[in-house]
């Protein structure tokens, strides 16, 4: 059973996250069009978990089962849609995940949530120290539990994607 564990910001997810992104354009080439730092750990002085969510936006979602195996070799490995789709999904770190990768087809819905919501914590400071916040108790009343901790924080997300999109 994995440990959810919440820390400080870490300035070094920003290089963690450059060297991966350059290991995934390498690996999809021409398919890539862009590859984007989401979630926590790419806004700057937000607590998250160490794990770094990459999103790569590609021209065509169907090809990219074609490049599980060149991704396997770098690390990542491919968990097919995981629930979502229209999405490709990876994981590198197996248990003691380092990374998550995201991949969404150009035009995608899910490409513009996920960056209006970095972007909207990026820009609102105390948002983002509510979520950090809430995200380190969340880890400590659950340690062993990632749904609890999930549910935990779903309102506050809500909230926040919501207040993201001019919604509220």
């Amino acid at each position: 059973m994995r440990r959810v564990t919440v820390t400080d910001y870490n300035p070094e997810w920003e290089t963690q996250f450059e060297l991966a992104a350059a290991e995934i354009r390498k690996v999809l080439g021409e398919e890539c069009v862009a590859v984007y730092h989401i979630g926590s750990t790419s806004v700057q002085g937000l607590a998250a978990k160490p794990v770094i969510d990459l999103m790569p936006v590609v021209r065509d979602i169907q090809k990219i089962d074609r490049f599980n195996e060149e991704m396997a070799k770098i690390g990542f490995v491919a968990k097919g849609e995981n629930g979502l789709t229209g999405r490709r999904y990876f994981q590198k770190g197996g248990d003691e995940r380092t990374h998550h990768v995201h991949v969404y087809q150009e035009g995608n819905k899910e490409i513009a949530r996920h960056l209006v919501f970095c972007n909207y914590l990026r820009e609102n400071p105390r948002v983002a120290e509510e979520y950090g916040t809430l995200k380190k108790k969340l880890a400590k009343e659950h340690p062993y539990d990632i749904q609890k901790y999930i549910e935990g924080k779903e309102p506050l997300v809500i909230q926040i994607e919501k207040r993201a999109m001019g919604e509220i």
